[in-house]
């Protein structure tokens, strides 16, 4: 098998995003390999340390995905602060003899310097096209756990595991290993945290992660890391706000200041991303569908919504109303031109983390947390067959068998973009249903 079978029969997705099957960005040729080692999001802390403990592997993994997509150069982005990190990459660079292909760049500590296409910007000084992807200018973007499970792979091992920062207002911040399919509330109490009725919990980063109506879920390839927060921190009470809310909220307050554009990502990087235009949509009633439309090209960072408005209004929420609405008449956007340059004012709106972590009023929570030794090893895991861009993995095990850790338990259908899961525990397949493959340890 070559390195793109491998991938795809190891299950690899996007470890810090959407789930974006990693072997459908391999089959791509490209011109520069990026690694995504920014992890922009306020208190997650799982990227610069998987950086620190697995170098040779992360290195060795990217490496090789970089030479299989034929790339001439592999950068490796991560935030100037992390001089530790920087110093044992450029020593293991070196020490693997891969420096005339790898190189570390530092990027600034801004949010959201890990979105992808900020990222591009950041390290090649291309800018990915409106509604477009990196491959349109020659790059493929990995996630630093992705590369150490690309490393994985090639030796045969699949996902099966997956690395979760816990913080927020905790006794016990920390980052740990857990197989996929863990029951959430086991892997949150591990913050020292038993009784969780006065608490809400951010599903992945402050910024961009949904508040979860239930903590009954399940460890997913996805999962990042979870955010513990008092019911009535401001965090919680702002994502909490309903879409009919936040739509009665911004007609009442919207003084049209363009604050939400003049610091939007995609509107600096040179996109036609206007939040204060689609403010004015929503509120006014406007139906000039061609101004509605540009709200498809919001990348949901929330720096709208959370920084950016003095009135402390929903933008974002405006932008997700319109996405939805044209979505169901199949309306979509093009762009009129195959090349952006960003915006001249972009260097001087750059928003440093440290001021959005005080606007979210979590200074007190900005701490390490450090990669700690638990085996969490649940009597019972669910897997999900739906953890990934694409169509659902069909199980290929049944009610009754006996899995071993690692045994493949869903395929990709024939033809499909999609990832295939594994046992994360060896047991018996107690339940096939709703999407998920039940494993009882044992």
């Amino acid at each position: 098998m070559n390195l793109l079978d491998m991938v795809r029969e190891a299950g690899i997705v996007g470890a810090g995003g959407a789930g974006f099957p990693t072997h459908a960005k391999l089959a791509s040729k490209a011109e520069y390999i990026l690694l995504n080692g920014a992890e922009c999001e306020p208190l997650l802390r799982v990227d610069q340390q998987l950086m620190e403990l697995f170098a040779d592997e992360i290195i060795n993994g990217f490496t090789a995905a970089g030479k299989f997509v034929g790339a001439n150069k592999a950068i490796i982005g991560i935030k100037g602060k992390h001089k530790k990190v920087i110093s044992i990459l450029r020593d293991r660079i070196e020490a693997l003899q891969v420096a005339d292909f790898v190189q570390v760049k530092e990027i600034p500590d801004i949010y959201p310097a890990g979105d992808e296409q900020v990222l591009v910007h950041e390290l090649t000084g291309r800018v990915v096209p409106e509604a477009g992807i990196p491959i349109q200018v020659g790059c493929v973007v990995l996630n630093s756990e992705t590369a150490l499970n690309i490393y994985y792979a090639s030796i045969q091992k699949p996902v099966t595991q997956k690395y979760i920062t816990v913080a927020g207002d905790v006794p016990r911040s920390l980052t740990v290993k857990v197989p996929v399919g863990t029951p959430i509330i086991d892997v949150l109490k591990l913050s020292g945290i038993e009784n969780f009725d006065n608490y809400k919990v951010i599903d992945g980063g402050p910024m961009m992660g949904p508040v979860m109506n239930s903590l009954d879920g399940y460890v997913t390839k996805k999962n990042k890391g979870f955010v513990i927060l008092k019911k009535d921190h401001y965090l919680i009470r702002k994502k909490s706000v309903s879409l009919e809310q936040a739509k009665r909220v911004n007609k009442s307050a919207c003084a049209q200041c363009r604050m939400c554009t003049d610091l939007c990502p995609r509107y600096l990087l040179g996109h036609e991303m206007q939040p204060h235009k689609i403010m004015r949509a929503l509120n006014y009633k406007l139906t000039d569908i061609e101004n509605q439309k540009i709200a498809q090209l919001c990348c949901q960072c929330n720096l709208c919504e959370l920084f950016s408005c003095p009135a402390g209004l929903h933008p974002k929420s405006a932008n997700l109303y319109f996405k939805d609405k044209l979505a169901q008449q199949n309306i979509r956007y093009k762009p009129n031109k195959s090349e952006f340059t960003a915006r001249k004012s972009r260097e001087y709106r750059l928003i440093p983390s440290k001021r959005l972590i005080a606007r979210l009023g979590l200074n007190n929570f900005d701490k390490p947390a450090p990669m700690t030794e638990i085996e969490l090893k649940p009597e019972l895991v669910y897997i999900s067959t739906n953890q990934h861009v694409g169509v659902p993995a069909v199980p290929i095990v049944s009610v009754g068998d006996h899995v071993e850790i690692g045994q493949q338990i869903g395929k990709i259908p024939e033809g499909s973009l999609g990832a295939s899961v594994h046992a994360s525990i060896s047991g018996k397949v107690v339940e096939i249903e709703n999407d998920f493959i039940g494993i009882r340890r044992g």
